[in-house]
């Protein structure tokens, strides 16, 4: 197997500044990723990264791919399904492709869609149920929608939709919304927004196709008649592969980094969502993929008998 200096696993907002990153250092450099941009493909405005008042998550992930290739960096769409570590040191990562091995790991791989597993739910995924209103929301025109839950990816997933459905239900288990107010503010003043407080879904209804959804208001049971249902209740930390390396993971099974991005495991970093930061953004992803390329550098450079030098301009 080729020797990389890094890989970098997730090639998201955190994944693709790390390699650029890293291969500004010097260092050989595979970025290993299945979805291109992660999940902030499917956020439909950005309007918190600098340089871009406003701009689709998509086409923020596609910009950071052309630098990526501008540089030549490698780059293997696939699926990461076990890492493990050399008695040499080094690490092996397999995909569902091949193996490829380095001197160093940097872990971006972010989060996967939570579900609720209610009856119906994985019947009719794909048939009117959705996690992704960036991607389906064309296809609800003049029909009435529901979306559950109460952040800002379900507010600003509930703006999208508005553009297209006759009416959108917002389902919040809650009796607030936990959203910016900002964000909260525009579905108020939106006359096709409903925002249903202390509701729960407990069932899709349909067979081909979704016809309804029975949920729990207040206390009592309630049914909305509408063709379509989009799931927006938070993520699971994808820290599986990290795991198997003996990284440290906290409650939430977040990998636990220092200030350097730097893990419990020697040459293992994290960045990014799957990472035990606070506030997570697409900003603080990216800079923290940064502050791993130079821990990387900077180690390989130690084990090396030789000082890490770089230009700060």
């Amino acid at each position: 197997m080729e020797l990389y200096d890094v890989i970098v696993l997730g090639a998201g907002s955190a994944g693709m500044p790390a390699a650029i990153y890293a291969h500004r250092f010097g260092l050989k450099t595979l970025l290993i990723g299945k979805v291109v941009g992660g999940t902030l493909n499917d956020s439909h405005k950005v309007e918190n990264y600098p340089g871009f008042a406003a701009i689709p998550g998509y086409d923020l992930m596609m910009k950071f791919k052309e630098h990526v290739d501008s540089l030549g960096i490698p780059v293997k769409e696939e699926q990461a399904t076990a890492a493990a570590k050399g008695k040499d040191g080094t690490f092996t990562v397999t995909t569902e492709g091949g193996k490829y091995r380095a001197r160093t790991l940097i872990f971006a791989t972010g989060t996967q869609h939570r579900r609720l597993d209610i009856p119906g739910e994985g019947v009719l995924m794909g048939k009117g149920v959705s996690y992704c209103a960036t991607c389906d929301a064309a296809f609800f025109r003049n029909v009435d929608v529901a979306i559950a839950g109460g952040g800002d990816a379900a507010a600003q997933a509930a703006d999208l939709l508005a553009q297209f459905a006759s009416k959108v239900y917002v389902l919040v288990r809650r009796d607030v919304m936990r959203a910016e107010p900002f964000n909260r503010q525009r579905l108020e003043q939106n006359p096709k927004v409903a925002i249903l407080y202390s509701t729960q879904p407990k069932e899709v209804l349909g067979e081909s196709g979704v016809t309804g959804l029975k949920v729990v208001r207040e206390g009592k049971e309630e049914l909305l008649a509408v063709q379509g249902f989009f799931i927006e209740i938070g993520a699971d930390v994808r820290s599986e592969l990290a795991a198997q390396l003996g990284v440290r993971l906290n409650e939430q099974e977040e990998i636990i980094i220092d200030v350097e991005s730097r893990t419990n495991v020697k040459h293992v970093y994290a960045a990014g969502d799957c990472a035990n930061r606070k506030f997570k953004q697409a900003i603080t992803g990216a800079a923290e993929g940064v502050i791993a390329a130079f821990s990387a550098y900077e180690d390989l450079k130690k084990a090396q008998g030789e000082k890490a030098e770089i230009s700060y301009h």
